[in-house]
């Protein structure tokens, strides 16, 4: 037990924590996940959230000490979003032959997500930074603060309001999917994901990447479309209304 405390404390310190705790939470999570039958409420990237955030507090590890480690995994977010470019790769005939109602339904899909979200905050009398810091909440985190910031609202805000929306999709989807009865062929995987991906940006689509080759891709598409449309779109229109 005294070299177990000894060997708490000398990682505690050092950047060693951070990345050794994210890997061995995560891979509990993930080895629960698969005992529980891949069921929604134990999707992986949540119960790694609460469990590191408890342990963080229990211990009183601050989070920039966890972060010097954490950072080496947070790197690998990058080249992970551009390896879902390989599935799109290979179906790249039928993107072609639905390129013109994947943009349609992206640009509705994304239109729906910022006003609905808008319009809530307005009906619950929020403060207009939170309103605005709602808007990019169907974008990826680092893409929904750099929006927010462009349109008045709270970067650190709309970063936690898209990782909620990322984990509600990722746990919702399943149970949403089965009362609007889509089927679970080929078509409505890809329907699955790339409704996934819209609404849910990398959570979602990493959840329809365990469920289905299909519906991982055209989730990719889907968090990459928005990041673009979003991007350009979500400033212009604050302008011009």
């Amino acid at each position: 037990m005294p070299k177990f405390v000894e060997l708490w404390i000398y990682l505690s310190a050092t950047p060693l924590f951070g990345l050794t705790a994210t890997l061995v939470v995560y891979l509990a999570a993930q080895a629960a996940y698969k005992r529980s039958g891949y069921a929604s409420w134990a999707n992986p990237v949540l119960l790694s959230v609460l469990t590191l955030a408890c342990t963080l507090l229990a211990t009183g590890v601050s989070y920039p000490t966890y972060f010097a480690g954490a950072q080496f995994i947070h790197f690998l977010l990058g080249p992970a979003v551009v390896a879902l470019g390989w599935p799109l790769w290979l179906r790249r005939a039928e993107l072609r032959q639905r390129w013109g109602r994947l943009l349609i339904a992206a640009l509705a899909g994304g239109s729906v997500a910022s006003v609905s979200a808008l319009a809530l905050g307005w009906l619950l009398g929020l403060p207009h930074e939170v309103i605005l810091s709602l808007a990019p909440k169907s974008v990826t985190a680092p893409v929904a603060m750099g929006i927010a910031e462009q349109i008045g609202g709270i970067p650190a805000l709309a970063a936690v309001f898209a990782a909620i929306t990322g984990l509600i999709g990722a746990l919702g989807a399943k149970y949403l999917f089965a009362i609007l009865r889509i089927p679970d062929d080929a078509d409505g995987q890809a329907a699955r994901g790339f409704a996934l991906g819209t609404a849910a940006h990398g959570i979602g689509a990493a959840s329809a990447m365990q469920a289905n080759a299909d519906a991982g891709a055209y989730a990719g598409l889907a968090l990459g479309l928005q990041v673009v449309l979003a991007s350009l779109l979500l400033p212009l229109a604050f302008k011009v209304f």
